[in-house]
């Protein structure tokens, strides 16, 4: 059955758009005041909190896979569009012809018939979360990361409405910032790695690699994400007097390296990751702005060559010490894999790895002398990428179980984020909604957890924040300046002119000064 749609609107919170329009008195009092509110709105239960949470200015999400954060609807629609096939029996998607048993999508109009909304129903279940109970020898584990073959063959030309769309969700929630992990081409890397012969020489596995033709792929790389940012802002209008909210959405990309391969094409990949960024920076293009590895955790060869490699991202960081490194590390749970699998992975991501976030940690008190490693994070400022609902539906830990509060007691960064988004059916609102209710946080926590993601994103240049990861006092340049000011001057805006970093925290300000005025 073919199955198509017209592209969604670019979302947007009138309420919102209202904030940016209204001038804001920042006071003390005012923030006390949008305290009291969201008091009153978690008193209220979930529905009323995420009426005031949806307003809430959110800063960063940090961990997002742009696939999984794609809902199923779309995927359907993409599928319709590039003639692909069903097969009903798997519920995924392929490539034509479409020969029996497998079945050409067919184009939606109008009334579906029952059984072709049945087909509908099955696919967006099987793309997602939605609908998922357990059953013997298939855990939530097991159907997330299995969507993500079923959904898999949509062509790349649709990249640019995905993040579209991601962008948009995250402009109706106040939210400013992205970064999106996207794996970019690979197969000439991969195919000059399976004819080198491995060698745990990472110098001479380097100067082989690149010796063999590896940066003839850093053009195609590049220019994979440059071309789906460059139709994202042409689908906004960006620019124009029909600008979509969506064009105030800042998005980034993270490099992804598949770590569930042998060893060569693991490096080879990695390798192509670093000099991609390096090449990007050079060039003052910062659309790379870090490198992470994905892939389950628990996988047989993310196990076993876990700390090959970590000593592989030690190497090339030693080499490339100017690529930002942000790692999946512990993201297990006792049963998944045996003990001594939970005892140190996120230390390794930080000593070995040179990891300046962590996503997931959820093993983190399993690890070796766990209340050190929690020091030594905090003594670092290595920010934890929180993902609570994706934690819940892949590792069943949840409430109590999840460290999330260790981490917040011990002082160690925290700020949340969606994971997949689009898997989960979930968005970043849904994420602060959660977080407030079962840990009972406050106003305060909340703004801290933002402020958070705003201080650890990868742009380039200093912070706006005099010390990291104190939200007390600003750079000198900007000391005695209304914080979050519509038009700083002087010093300041030479210092926010002058670093991405700091002028995106200084949005967030100017955000969180026009919520709190409308209290």
């Amino acid at each position: 059955m073919r199955f198509s749609a017209l592209r969604p609107a670019c979302l947007a919170l009138v309420s919102v758009a209202a904030l940016h329009a209204q001038p804001p008195v920042p006071s003390p009092a005012a923030e006390a005041r949008a305290a009291r509110a969201y008091t009153a709105a978690a008193k209220g239960g979930p529905l009323a909190l995420r009426a005031f949470l949806a307003r809430f200015p959110k800063g960063a999400d940090l961990h997002v896979h742009l696939s999984g954060a794609v809902y199923a609807e779309t995927f359907i629609k993409d599928a319709a569009e590039d003639g692909l096939c069903i097969d009903a029996r798997t519920l995924s998607l392929a490539r034509p012809p479409c020969a029996a048993p497998l079945e050409p999508a067919k184009e939606l109009t109008g009334v579906l018939t029952p059984a072709e909304q049945d087909l509908y129903n099955d696919l967006v279940n099987a793309f997602s979360m939605r609908s998922f109970v357990p059953s013997q020898g298939f855990s939530g584990h097991d159907q997330f990361f299995s969507t993500f073959a079923r959904f898999g063959g949509i062509d790349k030309r649709h990249t640019g409405e995905w993040v579209d769309e991601v962008a948009s969700r995250a402009a109706a929630q106040n939210q400013q910032y992205l970064e999106l992990m996207e794996t970019p081409p690979f197969s000439h890397a991969a195919k000059i790695a399976h004819e080198i012969s491995w060698t745990p020489n990472f110098f001479q596995m380097r100067e082989a690699l690149l010796a063999h033709g590896l940066r003839d792929e850093v053009a195609a790389d590049r220019d994979d994400v440059r071309t789906a940012e460059a139709m994202r802002l042409k689908l906004e209008q960006c620019g124009t007097a029909q600008a979509a909210p969506a064009c105030q959405v800042q998005v980034r990309y993270i490099y992804q390296v598949l770590r569930g391969f042998a060893p060569e094409q693991v490096f080879a990949q990695t390798l192509l990751g670093f000099e991609t960024i390096q090449a990007a920076m050079d060039g003052h293009d910062d659309t790379y702005v870090g490198i992470n590895f994905v892939m389950p955790e628990d996988g047989f060869v993310s196990m076993h060559d876990y700390t090959l490699q970590m000593m592989m991202l030690d190497y090339l960081h030693s080499v490339y010490p100017r690529v930002h490194i942000t790692l999946h590390a512990g993201e297990l749970a006792p049963g998944l894999v045996p003990p001594e699998g939970l005892r140190f992975h996120i230390r390794q991501a930080v000593e070995l790895g040179h990891a300046e976030r962590i996503g997931h940690g959820v093993d983190v008190m399993y690890e070796d002398d766990a209340p050190a490693l929690l020091k030594e994070l905090a003594r670092k400022h290595v920010m934890i990428e929180i993902n609570l609902s994706s934690n819940d539906g892949i590792l069943g830990v949840q409430g109590v179980e999840h460290p999330f509060p260790l981490y917040r007691a011990a002082h160690v960064p925290v700020a949340l984020s969606t994971d997949d988004e689009g898997v989960s059916r979930i968005d970043l609102t849904n994420e602060y909604v959660r977080a407030a209710l079962d840990y009972d946080l406050s106003y305060r926590d909340l703004k801290q957890m933002a402020r958070t993601g705003m201080e650890h994103n990868f742009l380039p240049g200093e912070s706006l924040w005099a010390a990291p990861d104190v939200f007390g006092a600003t750079a000198a340049a900007c000391k005695g300046q209304a914080l979050g000011a519509e038009k700083p001057i002087g010093a300041c805006k030479t210092f926010l002119d002058h670093s991405q970093k700091a002028a995106a925290q200084w949005e967030l300000e100017r955000r969180f000064r026009a919520f709190e005025a409308q209290y």
